[in-house]
């Protein structure tokens, strides 16, 4: 009764949890195999070997060297093809589909802290629908923590002061567990939660209850509590880069570099704005660092990537220079190098 309660594997319930666990047998299998051979040849030659009173002076013996070539060979071929197997799979894993719906996640001592794009946020739960893609963009409050989903075959560490994301796609409904994979404190082994994936019309159901708005107008109104839209307009007169369209773009930096401005692009370009400076403008720009909290990053990460993207990269608009402005970064809300706005602050 008991070992009937303790399967091998946990349950599959993703697209990639059947592929993870067939590598995960196949290695096992290959290396169980082996370790029993080895036991079984140390054996052998230990009995057929051993010291006996017309054997009392070691040998020695010169391999064949066929053998040599076949021991080398077969685990060469075995290593290589359980290699590239497992890089198919990690590229697989890795590789995120296009229409994946994106959830964000934050990690804190010790707790599991989820926002939807229409504003829902969990704790601890995670309600996703069954049979579509789900990008999970994650980010730690204090020390590295790790989200891990058994039944998925899915685990990303979740590191402070920077952005990571992972995803799955659910193939049955159902309650599964969430556990951190990191040491994270005293409380670590209590950092669980569930995962609810539901059939999709339930899943819209459970989406109309309590939300305060979307995350982008949510971090729309943080965009204008922080005075940052009085820099950033989309008609290029501000003092800062225009934002409309800048997810996803190449941004030409002021050392000829570009950068992709992905989430971290973003998320770094408010907590420390003179790290990557766009090109045709100066690092004015002060640092949010400590005023802005994780959750309302996200909020303002989700305006902005709301903002949509295009395919050119992002270059500076050429004015007159009497009338030229200059911030840090595309999100740098700060003074123009014209003598009127020396000194202004947002």
């Amino acid at each position: 009764m008991m070992l009937s309660e303790f399967p091998l594997w946990p349950d599959q319930a993703s697209t990639i949890a059947p592929s993870v666990d067939a590598l995960m047998t196949f290695m096992c299998i290959v290396t169980g195999t082996v370790s029993v051979l080895i036991f079984i040849v140390i054996f052998y030659l230990a009995i057929k070997y051993r010291r006996t009173p017309e054997n009392q002076l070691a040998q020695d013996y010169e391999p064949p060297k066929a053998l040599e070539a076949v021991w080398i060979i077969i685990p060469f071929l075995i290593f290589m093809f359980m290699f590239v197997w497992g890089s198919w799979l990690y590229f697989r894993i890795q590789r995120v589909p296009d229409n994946a719906l994106d959830i964000y996640a934050t990690a804190k001592q010790w707790m599991w802290k989820f926002q939807h794009p229409g504003g829902q946020r969990e704790i601890n739960t995670l309600h996703v629908p069954v049979g579509r893609p789900i990008r999970i963009t994650m980010a730690s409050e204090d020390v590295i923590h790790s989200l891990y989903f058994p039944a998925f075959r899915v685990k990303c560490d979740v590191l402070p002061n920077r952005y990571k994301e992972m995803w799955f796609q659910a193939t049955k409904t159902g309650r599964f567990h969430i556990f951190c994979a990191e040491y994270c404190g005293t409380l670590h082994s209590g950092m669980t939660g569930w995962v609810e994936v539901m059939e999709p019309a339930d899943y819209q159901k459970w989406l109309a209850g309590g939300a305060e708005g979307s995350l982008a107008s949510q971090g729309e109104k943080l965009f204008q509590k922080y005075a940052c839209n009085t820099c950033h307009t989309n008609d290029a007169t501000g003092r800062g880069p225009v934002l409309l369209g800048l997810y996803g773009t190449n941004v030409m930096l002021n050392n000829d570099t570009t950068v992709v401005a992905d989430e971290n692009y973003i998320r770094e370009s408010i907590l420390n704005p003179q790290a990557k400076i766009v090109k045709g403008f100066t690092g004015i720009m002060p640092t949010f660092q400590g005023q802005v909290s994780e959750d309302d990053l996200l909020k303002l990460v989700s305006y902005v990537h709301s903002l949509g993207t295009q395919k050119t990269a992002v270059v500076p608009v050429e004015t007159p220079s009497s009338f030229k402005t200059s911030a840090g970064s595309p999100l740098n809300p700060g003074a123009g190098s014209s003598p009127q706005n020396k000194g202004k602050k947002p």
